[in-house]
């Protein structure tokens, strides 16, 4: 889901650029909003006969069998309908045969009321206390073949602060968070190995932790005038480059314990971005083929289970210079992540822990972006704990740090509070209300909610102290998911 883009201080977006003298727009003002994951779609409970709660502690933050559904490629059944779509082995072309199809699409939609500390909205939106519905979603997914599955999003979300007059290529229609997977499983020496081949149009979109940028908290985002999160951001962190590339690698998960993978993207030729409901000029730029890379290891024990991790990617980024013409120098960004992330399953309970580090360093010698530095460096930390209780009727407490530093550059971020320096930090809590994650709802397997309250605190914001708490932002949301 892609929520409105456009001036510099609202949630997550990525580095505050600069007009260069020969340049009418870089990579300046670019807003990529954290947005609300939504892999928690009721197509997939039809599909495995699961409620939610097998899937998500709370969604979308998955549990260690939602991990393997997702690494297996959306393709395991035993639900009361049908899968896959196309059986290719005796078993599962018995089993279509006996169950009803249903057709393996889902929607979803979220109710948003967010207010701002001190009035910071703009035309269409009053400048405080507004009711936004989006995004709202719809969802192809599940088992297409026994070793194929996807999981597929187009989103509708609402105007940008400003109105359409602030984009280059308005929509309001556009694809989102899309992955098209093989997999399968062998046995090597002892060791149970499932590989299998990934096509995403985001990096991390396909990872299996919630501790990796594209499914981390907050899973609900304030629409109109909230603010979200740091006023900057890493490419990587701030998936700056979501639905504006396509890439494709393979994986391995082996024994359960240890992912491996390797993907590679490449930048969509702007008339097709356009022509999938996406502004490409919302992107920092037109990539190089970049390469990505993710490893963890997760052990296992009981009730337990531990992760740590790394990710990373580097990107050859031309800067756009007027219109969707690009520069044909680049600029350099490698960025290298770091992910941990502890479990624990109760009688009645989940408790979670993760921390995500990632480290950006940024070489630029022709200063495409009006820079001061030739080289500049953001750093991207989040802290995270969350208590889900209750097997039914789930209450979800919420609680995170973070933090966004790096070198001041007067040219970079001239847009910001302090004209100097990135550096923002605070706090998130939620309180979350789930009524149907074990047992089946009353429209089971086609219907679930999730009621919340949010409130995010700044201590510092764009690179100073001073007015930092006017970014404070209160949100309630209704997660409807059909």
């Amino acid at each position: 889901m892609r929520a409105q883009r456009g001036r510099c201080f609202a949630s997550s977006p990525w580095r505050c650029g600069l007009v260069s003298a020969a340049a009418v727009v870089a990579l300046a003002a670019v807003l990529i909003a954290r947005v609300p994951p939504a892999e928690a779609v009721p197509l997939y409970a039809r599909q495995t006969g699961q409620p939610c709660g097998t899937c998500h502690t709370d969604f979308a933050g998955l549990t260690p069998y939602g991990r393997l559904f997702k690494i297996g490629a959306y393709t395991a059944g035993g639900g009361q309908y049908r899968a896959p779509l196309f059986p290719t082995s005796d078993d599962s072309a018995k089993s279509a045969q006996e169950k009803p199809w249903a057709p393996p699409i889902s929607m979803m939609a979220i109710v948003t009321f967010n207010n701002t500390q001190a009035p910071l909205g703009a035309a269409p939106y009053k400048s405080n206390d507004n009711v936004v519905v989006s995004p709202i979603s719809f969802f192809y997914g599940g088992a297409i073949t026994d070793h194929i599955g996807a999981f597929g999003q187009v989103t509708y979300n609402a105007p940008p602060n400003g109105g359409f007059g602030t984009e280059l290529f308005p929509h309001t229609w556009t694809w989102d968070n899309t992955d098209l997977r093989y997999a399968d499983s062998v046995n090597l020496g002892g060791f149970n190995v499932t590989y299998g081949i990934t096509a995403n149009n985001s990096p991390t979109v396909q990872d299996p932790w919630n501790s990796t940028p594209a499914w981390a908290f907050p899973y609900v985002a304030a629409q109109a005038q909230g603010v979200n999160g740091p006023p900057v951001g890493t490419i990587l962190g701030s998936t700056a480059f979501a639905a504006h590339v396509v890439g494709a690698g393979a994986y391995a998960f082996i024994n359960d314990a240890l992912y491996l993978e390797a993907t590679v993207y490449d930048t969509l030729n702007p008339n097709t971005q356009n022509d999938l409901g996406t502004d490409p000029t919302k992107a920092p730029g037109m990539l190089n083929p970049a390469p990505y890379w993710r490893a963890a290891f997760e052990p296992h024990w009981g009730s337990h289970w531990l992760e740590f991790g790394t990710f990373g990617m580097l990107a050859a980024v031309h800067p756009f210079s007027v219109g969707t013409a690009t520069f044909p120098q680049t600029v350099n960004f490698t960025d290298i992540g770091f992910d941990t992330q502890y479990q624990y399953q109760g009688d009645n309970f989940w408790l979670t822990l993760r921390g995500s580090y990632i480290h950006e360093n940024q070489s630029d010698p022709n200063l495409l972006l009006g820079e001061n530095n030739t080289t500049n460096t953001l750093n991207d930390a989040r802290l995270y704990a969350s208590l889900a209780y209750g097997n039914d009727n789930r209450v979800i407490l919420t609680g995170q740090y973070f933090n966004t530093w790096g070198s001041s550059d007067a040219g970079l971020y001239f847009a910001l509070p302090s004209g100097l320096s990135p550096n923002s930090n605070g706090w998130i809590a939620e309180l979350a209300y789930i009524p149907f994650m074990s047992s089946l709802s009353p429209g089971w397997p086609w219907f679930n909610v999730r009621l919340g309250v949010e409130y995010i605190y700044f201590n510092e914001f764009g690179g100073t102290t001073a007015g930092a708490t006017a970014n404070n932002t209160l949100l309630l949301y209704a997660w409807f998911a059909m």
